[in-house]
């Protein structure tokens, strides 16, 4: 993943606990510089794992759906290069809360937080990701319309389609950048989110997530695929 001359850079964008703290264990692993965030209070996690990596990983703090903080946070790094930006950043609703009884105000926080927010992040950080770089978002499955044969979790998945279809045009704007573009579903993992009944252990996603987003490198053009490297129907 790096050389003796060249040490990747990767930037991620909510990385206190779960998957994202998980991915900046394995590119630590792997010798990565890496500027994981969390927001306020909770980078207590991120910051034991600065003891372990001190020389190569820096924690800061940024609430993303927080325009002033993203912009705060783009001034501190804006001299950096960035050969990774990977967006992290998930909630949901109550899981039986369909579209017919979920709250106005309980809507607009998953949407904000999955959806606008992922990609006022992308938006404003671009601009230091080099044309070799990548940039990428955590999806997941349930944001596919072709996979939702259930209707489950429909505002969850309505965000993160929701999340995609912005990214597509996003995507669309760019069409001659040759940056490489992901949106990645991780699977259902075992977190504070998942639920310990979920399929995945993070040690059984988060490495072969990360392989898949080294894998990709490189290649121009935006790609939706799980951990595994499978390409996920829109």
């Amino acid at each position: 993943m790096t050389t003796d001359s060249v040490q990747k850079t990767v930037l991620l964008i909510g990385a206190s606990r779960g998957l994202g703290l998980a991915m900046a264990e394995e590119y630590l692993k792997h010798g990565a510089k890496v500027i994981a965030t969390g927001r306020a209070l909770s980078t207590d996690k991120l910051l034991q794992l600065q003891k372990v990596w001190p020389q190569q990983l820096e924690v800061e703090t940024a609430d993303i759906t927080v325009p002033q903080d993203v912009d705060a946070l783009h001034e501190r790094l804006g001299n950096r290069q960035i050969d990774l930006l990977f967006v992290n950043a998930g909630v949901k609703n109550a899981d039986g809360e369909t579209i017919a009884d979920v709250s106005t105000e309980e809507f607009i926080r998953v949407m904000v937080t999955n959806a606008l927010s992922p990609l006022r992040v992308v938006e404003k950080f671009e601009d230091l990701v080099p044309p070799t770089g990548s940039i990428g978002i955590m999806s997941s499955g349930q944001g596919s319309l072709t996979n939702n044969t259930n209707g489950n979790y429909e505002v969850y998945r309505g965000s993160k389609a929701a999340l995609n279809m912005f990214m597509r045009s996003f995507a669309a704007r760019h069409s001659e950048d040759p940056r490489t573009l992901l949106l990645m579903a991780p699977g259902w993992v075992q977190t504070d989110m998942g639920g310990p009944q979920a399929r995945l252990t993070i040690d059984e996603s988060i490495p072969n997530l990360v392989k898949t987003i080294e894998t990709y490198s490189g290649v121009p053009g935006l790609h939706y695929l799980d951990y595994q490297g499978k390409v996920v129907p829109w």
